[in-house]
């Protein structure tokens, strides 16, 4: 089957990530609880991803790299640690579930949240909206930095910089963007929240919560370290702090293997050969009749490399379904992210949305415009 649904989980996954993951079922012990030479050799792998990772992201402390299970918990760590007291935040209108899924569980806590809307192409605009949106009570901006529907990139560095004026704390989700944009901590962002599976070719479960110097959310999850275990007060001390429980030893070991291969490739790599195919899957699905799409062309430095579209009279679900068929795996639906299906009026028939990665090819794309030019004699 060609796989297209890369925003959802890369795969393949690169064959060192993949020999990292064996390496350590084959003889690896609970990192961090033992004082024997296997604990110590898996303790070893750990640090090795995360100090990758804090280069990576451009961090000089590596203790403030957080493996998590997801970018979902990360956002969940992050937003709760820091709105346990209550106040108001300021999203966009693009934002996945993990982002207006914790909020809205907060309301209960006296939370609120207001919705900027994103103006895509005009940088000016959007900043301003967020702008408007801020109060007396806020205390972040939590966003994405490119929605996972629409391909569109937020300003995320001026937004940043519009926090920091206001007082606020800057939450970025980097779900849809690591890999294929260039992320560097030293930008100023409080919290970078990241999926170690998608553009970073780690495995499924595996996340990151990246923490400035000048933050320190609250815990939600506590338990054990390892470290300071006579004293049932959660450890301070980084990562300790938020790594409660036996850590995921394979898929940290798989997200620093998938990690360096980003870094071997290149990100502007990477991410000119994934524009390349958008591009050329944008403009073949521009001329065939009967096919919706809702975005400028993708270009880089404007979006990531995804493109939405729709079939007229169809639900997106049937094309999805047709597709798969066909051998084309897709993603259709509303991709858990509701309000930017909202933000653009497809919130009723959702979108089919086309990701790749570095391992998709031209052919791939050319037997899925094909297919779309046959569809309507199917569906």
């Amino acid at each position: 089957m060609i796989y297209l649904d890369n925003s959802a989980t890369t795969m393949p996954k690169p064959p060192q990530v993949q020999s990292a993951v064996n390496m350590t079922l084959r003889g690896a012990a609970n990192p961090g609880r033992s004082g024997h030479k296997l604990s110590l050799a898996a303790a070893e792998k750990i640090y090795s991803a995360r100090k990758t990772t804090a280069g990576f992201f451009g961090m000089e402390d590596e203790t403030r790299v957080i493996f998590t299970s997801g970018c979902t918990m990360s956002l969940n760590m992050a937003i709760k640690g820091l709105m346990k007291s209550g106040g108001h935040a300021v999203v966009s209108s693009m934002e996945h579930n993990a982002v207006m899924r914790p909020l809205k569980a907060m309301e209960r806590m006296g939370v609120t949240v207001t919705k900027a809307e994103v103006f895509a192409g005009d940088d000016d605009r959007t900043v301003d909206s967020f702008r408007r949106s801020i109060n007396a009570h806020t205390k972040m901006i939590v966003c994405t930095q490119a929605s996972n529907v629409w391909g569109i990139r937020l300003p995320v560095e001026r937004l940043c910089a519009l926090a920091h004026v206001y007082g606020l704390y800057m939450i970025v989700d980097v779900a849809q963007s690591a890999g294929v944009v260039p992320i560097d901590m030293k930008d100023g962002y409080d919290i970078v929240c990241a999926a170690g599976h998608k553009g970073l070719y780690g495995t499924m479960g595996t996340g990151l919560m990246l923490l400035s110097e000048s933050v320190m959310p609250e815990t939600i999850i506590e338990g054990g370290t390892g470290s300071n275990s006579a004293d049932l007060t959660q450890p301070g001390e980084l990562p300790d702090r938020f790594e409660s429980g036996t850590p995921n030893l394979p898929g940290i070991a798989a997200l620093g293997a998938g990690i360096e291969f980003v870094k071997s490739k290149g990100i502007d790599r990477i991410a000119r050969h994934e524009f390349r195919l958008m591009e050329r899957l944008y403009e073949g699905l521009s001329g065939i009749s009967g096919i919706r799409l809702y975005t400028a062309a993708p270009e880089n430095g404007r979006f990531v490399p995804v493109v939405s579209f729709n079939v007229d009279g169809h639900d997106s679900e049937e094309v999805g379904e047709y597709l798969s068929k066909s051998g084309i795996a897709v993603r259709a639906g509303l991709h858990c992210a509701p309000a930017a299906h909202e933000a653009m009026g497809t919130l009723q028939t959702g979108t089919v949305r086309v990701s790749p990665s570095a391992f998709t090819t031209t052919p791939d794309i050319d037997k899925l415009i094909n297919a779309m030019k046959n569809c309507k004699r199917f569906l």
